[in-house]
């Protein structure tokens, strides 16, 4: 049998080709081209085992290419790989050299692959939250320049509706007019995109099963169901519900030994979309569960707001992967007993 680590790069790849002894059969960089780097393995295709590639911002095409051309292929989750601190060399050829190794070990720390159309929803849901934040960003500028120049703040509401008359009769200085003028007129553009992405998105997901489950939790809206259900992907790839609450970042990234904390792992492990998701639906409990709030509030005497919240969003979280498995609503009883 033979193994391929490919790791990738911006314009290239390192691709190693291995046999069941580790020893390299084949190795090359070759531009980012799928019809090259098919033929490079084109001679081991009927005893290939498998291909790994590096979880990188651009694994798209090729993983995709390489499934398409009927090879197996695995993501290596490079968070997870660790190698030996005290190597005298490495590169980009023992890299390649060594996702093979781990895949023939068998123990490769693997990502999951979502079929091409589950990624362009998912990432049509990150596209928007990223116009929102922009959008939130001008409303704040145009916030602060009435501050300046009046001295009073308008809300932002006040400023999605502002026309231009309005903003000269408000802002008299032709320089200011001008700089508010295009600022709400990108405010107005990027509103008009985002809306139709949430039509978008609603005509997805909104027919399905889970979204209605996820719909049936309070604090839980149209946004962050979508964006829970499309980041939470299929509910089988965690084995528990602690699984999906550390991969939305609730839990404690802690080293300890012997009772005393020795430091702290890596905090940003976890998917930090559901992280967010899963916070807000935790502020917005507090607000239309009586439950929510009351757990809330014990946690808060023990500790502090912060910490608080984050216990919160950690219930909601385990509450939402029972939902999904087990096909049923939202039971506050059985959240907050």
């Amino acid at each position: 049998m033979k193994y391929t680590g490919i790791d990738l790069h911006s314009n290239n790849c390192v691709v190693s080709v291995t046999d069941e002894e580790d020893r390299v059969i084949a190795e090359r960089r070759v531009p980012n081209e799928l019809p090259k780097i098919l033929d490079l393995l084109k001679p081991w295709r009927e005893e290939m085992a498998g291909v790994v590639v590096e979880s990188t911002f651009n694994w798209y095409w090729l993983v995709d290419g390489l499934q398409a051309a009927g090879y197996t292929v695995q993501l290596a989750n490079t968070t997870a790989i660790k190698k030996y601190a005290g190597l005298k060399h490495s590169g980009d050829e023992t890299d390649a050299r060594y996702l093979a190794h781990l895949l023939r070990l068998q123990i490769l720390p693997r990502g999951t692959i979502l079929p091409p159309a589950q990624r362009a929803v998912r990432d049509l849901a990150r596209k928007r939250m990223q116009l929102v934040r922009t959008r939130t960003a001008q409303i704040l500028a145009v916030e602060n320049i009435t501050a300046r120049e009046r001295g009073s703040r308008i809300t932002s509401n006040q400023v999605k509706r502002l026309s231009v008359a309005a903003v000269e009769q408000l802002l008299p200085p032709e320089d200011v007019a001008l700089a508010v003028k295009a600022t709400v007129a990108v405010i107005g553009t990027l509103s008009a995109q985002i809306e139709l992405i949430e039509k978008r998105l609603q005509e997805r997901v909104g027919e399905r099963t889970e979204y209605a489950l996820l719909r049936s939790v309070p604090g839980i809206g149209q946004v962050l169901a979508t964006t829970i259900l499309l980041e939470t992907g299929p509910i089988e790839r965690f084995a528990a519900a602690g699984n999906l609450a550390s991969y939305a970042r609730c839990v404690d990234s802690v080293h300890s030994s012997n009772g005393k904390k020795k430091g702290e792992g890596n905090t940003k492990n976890g998917n930090k979309y559901l992280a967010w998701a899963f916070v807000e639906a935790a502020n917005f409990a507090l607000r239309y569960c009586p439950e929510a709030k009351r757990f809330y509030e014990r946690k808060k005497t023990k500790t502090n707001n912060v910490v608080a919240i984050k216990a919160l969003a950690h219930k909601l979280a385990r509450a939402c992967f029972h939902m999904l498995k087990e096909r049923q609503p939202f039971d506050v009883a059985r959240c907050f007993a």
